[in-house]
């Protein structure tokens, strides 16, 4: 899906970037009493939270609102009996709103696919309704883009043992539809969307204002559309284009924020895929892939991943917990056993990193939670009559003071859930210490776990040659600029060298000079509603450790998953790279790849060397080696380095493609980089730690020449390290990016 938002990436644009930040809440009951009440009172949250959304030029142009509910199976009994479907009990049956061409021959096409597929997964097709609509009110844009609304109802199969196993069956059958359909010749596919498909719940939504969306769908209005819990969104989106499909709620999520760090958790679950198995699923689980849909904004692909995490067999807090967890790692105070929980799920993914409040819900409970910074408002209120409202601000319904029991606010990193099966909220500790206790992650992780400075000690580290570095230093491009302002400030006070606001240098591409392929990238920075972090007064959240190695079945729990190394900082010494590669332990194995390519071949040649570094990345891993270790040392007369962001980028995709990066871990070992972006970008672009040999053997150069106050070289070495971890930190923090590990692969 090129054009998911019907926007193609052209030039500088790419839909892939987008990202939203907007105003949600929701209403339950805690008893789990459905009424229409609960509808009207979501419905007056939305109306207002409507200066939170967004609209264009055209003001009966929104950005999106949307409803989620539980399936109102009173006003559907009533409706299709019009139509002369019958309809089940409320578990034996699901429907969902469907998204279709306006083009009547390719939306029949997409009825008569889904329909198709109904059948051959063994389920009853009961019929289709038509959703009535009042478009009148709408702008050009929202016109324009506008679909064509159809529901459908279908019967479950006499081979479902259960609801639960149902609701998996109406997930295969949609992945199933849209990967059909999209990747048909349709000149209108991209208008095919199912926003919801449930035995469970219905969601309705649209590019439309908080105004709108009762006269676009008056179903909503009648008073036999019932439910217990209600969720409500409404779109701002910031740096993006508004679409139908991608107005919120999405199937179990709706969003106030930006995910930063969504190109690279969608790269990494890509990765992931080839390593999915599951009892749940079966052979269906192949039907499920992608995972994520290419094209989607930040919230519509957490929402892929999430569901896709409950689906196998995750508690939906739980999904919720790995995804955003909180800030454990510079925590002292935390319990030893939820440290263990999120460190051990650290193992298994990334964090999906940026300022965040994410309302969840899978229609039988409703939760929300914070990032880690607590850069996005949730409020809530309980009354007496034990319903529980929650919304990006106070106000949004009008609750008479006597029967407020209680009201707070979401905080950083906190989660909140109302049960309506158990008829109570489930606060944070008492959900956090229940998942801490599910498995003995402290003891996985005492056993598996390994700090590098737990590694043997190797005797094999390579020797420094004085008689060369000034050649060396001529190849990888260093200026006496590089060593005297930038790397010898990095050592005298163990941070980043500070220079004046802006700068004068030509862009790299526009230069005459030769550059190094660093220079052709450039830091992002937060803007518009995406704050930065404070990474200096904040560094409790941050965190620059992390862990690397090949990773196992994300969807079974195993002490396999915390087989990997542990890193205080992705800037790793010569002798740490040393225990690294001599490690002759299961697991631990690493295979060296020479970077280099032979200069009289010139551009030719650096080509088929990038070609066959990639092969040998893949015979490593037929071979079961777990680290890949990038080196440019090789280089000599003959020999040049391939540049070290090229080399690693490309290892990285080429193993996305082929299914295999979640099984290595990658190492660079490169005379390259020595400045703080230089870093950033390597870590952006895939590498799990990196050796910069050359940098420290120039450390030494310049205290023996006097640019660097007289100090033992273990003490250099160790205030560079800092320098960098806390200008990757900065690096970071200017995106709302709090974790290595998030930044990772995040390009």
């Amino acid at each position: 899906m090129k054009k998911f938002n019907g926007h193609e990436k052209k030039g500088l644009y790419d839909p892939a970037n987008e990202h939203d930040a907007c105003g949600v809440g929701f209403v339950v009951d805690m008893k789990g009493r459905k009424s229409h009440q609960t509808v009207v009172d979501a419905l007056t949250i939305l109306k207002n939270l409507l200066h939170r959304g967004a609209c264009g030029c055209e003001e009966n142009t929104g950005d999106g609102v949307g409803l989620l509910i539980q399936k109102p199976h009173k006003f559907f009994l009533r409706e299709c009996k019009k139509l002369n479907i019958h309809l089940p009990k409320h578990d034996y049956y699901g429907a969902g709103l469907i998204f279709l061409p306006t083009n009547v021959s390719q939306a029949d096409q997409c009825k008569n696919i889904l329909s198709k597929i109904v059948t051959e997964e063994g389920q009853t097709l009961l019929g289709w309704r038509d959703i009535p609509t009042d478009d009148s009110m709408l702008g050009p844009s929202a016109a324009s883009g506008k679909p064509d609304f159809k529901q459908i109802f279908i019967g479950r199969g006499k081979q479902i043992k259960d609801a639960s196993a149902f609701e998996r069956k109406l997930y295969v059958i949609r992945k199933r539809a849209e990967n059909e359909i999209w990747n048909s010749d349709m000149s209108e596919k991209d208008m095919f969307y199912v926003p919801s498909l449930s035995y469970r719940t219905f969601v309705y939504k649209g590019m439309l204002t908080g105004t709108q969306i009762e006269p676009m769908f008056p179903d909503i209005t009648d008073t036999d559309v019932e439910s217990a819990l209600a969720l409500v969104h409404q779109r701002f989106s910031t740096n993006t284009f508004p679409a139908w499909r991608l107005a919120h709620p999405f199937r179990y999520v709706a969003h106030n924020g930006e995910i930063n760090t969504a190109r690279g958790n969608a790269n990494w679950m890509s990765a992931r895929e080839a390593l999915c198995k599951s009892d749940l699923f079966g052979e269906d689980l192949e039907k499920l892939f992608p995972i994520v849909i290419e094209g989607g904004s930040d919230s519509a692909t957490f929402d892929n991943v999430m569901e896709f995490l409950h689906m196998a067999g995750r508690p939906l807090p739980h999904a919720v917990l790995m995804m955003i967890p909180e800030a454990w790692s510079g925590n002292e105070f935390m319990e030893p056993e939820r440290r263990a929980f999120y460190e051990y799920h650290a193992c298994l993914m990334e964090p999906w990193d940026g300022p965040a409040s994410v309302a969840f819900t899978d229609g039988e409970v409703m939760g929300a939670v914070l990032d880690r910074n607590g850069l996005r408002p949730s409020r809530y209120y309980v009354t007496h009559d034990d319903r529980v409202i929650m919304a990006s601000e106070v106000g949004v319904l009008e609750i008479p003071s006597e029967n407020i029991r209680q009201k707070g606010r979401l905080q950083p990193g906190r989660i909140f859930m109302v049960d309506t099966r158990e008829g109570r909220i489930i606060g944070d500790s008492e959900l956090k210490e229940a998942f801490a206790k599910e498995q003995p992650y402290g003891d996985w992780l005492k056993s598996n776990l390994m700090p590098i400075k737990n590694l043997p000690k190797s005797k094999n580290i390579q020797a420094e040659d004085p008689n060369t570095l000034l050649q060396r230093q001529q190849v990888f491009g260093y200026t006496h600029e590089d060593l005297t302002m930038l790397m010898a400030p990095m050592v005298k006070n163990a941070l980043e060298p500070t220079g004046s606001m802006g700068t004068d240098a030509a862009l790299a591409v526009l230069s005459n000079r030769s550059r190094l392929l660093f220079d052709y990238f450039k830091q992002l920075f937060a803007q518009v509603t995406n704050p930065p972090l404070d990474s200096i007064r904040e560094e409790m959240v941050t965190q620059v450790s992390s862990t690397i190695g090949p990773e196992y079945n994300p969807l079974k729990p195993g002490p396999e998953h915390c087989r990997q190394l542990k890193l205080d900082s992705p800037v790793i010494t010569n002798e740490e790279l040393a225990q690294i590669r001599d490690a002759d332990l299961p697991d631990f194995k690493t295979k060296t790849i020479s970077i280099v390519y032979k200069v009289k071949e010139s551009t030719k040649g650096l080509e088929e060397a990038l070609e066959k570094v990639c092969r040998e990345a893949d015979e490593a891993i037929a071979k079961g080696y777990s680290y890949l270790l990038l080196s440019d040392r090789k280089i000599d007369k003959d020999h040049a380095p391939i540049p070290i962001l090229l080399a690693c980028s490309g290892v990285h995709h080429h193993l996305i493609k082929n299914g295999s990066r979640a099984n290595v871990g990658i190492i660079l070992e490169s005379g390259e980089p020595r400045e703080v972006h230089h870093f950033a970008t390597l870590i952006g672009y895939g590498a799990g730690c990196i050796n910069p040999y050359l940098a420290f053997e120039s450390l030494g150069n310049l205290i023996n020449k006097g640019h660097i106050p007289k100090m033992p070289h273990k003490e250099a070495l160790i205030n560079f390290i800092k320098a960098v971890n806390k200008g990757m930190t900065k690096t970071m923090a200017k995106m709302g990016i709090s974790a290595v590990q998030s930044y990772r692969g995040a390009q």
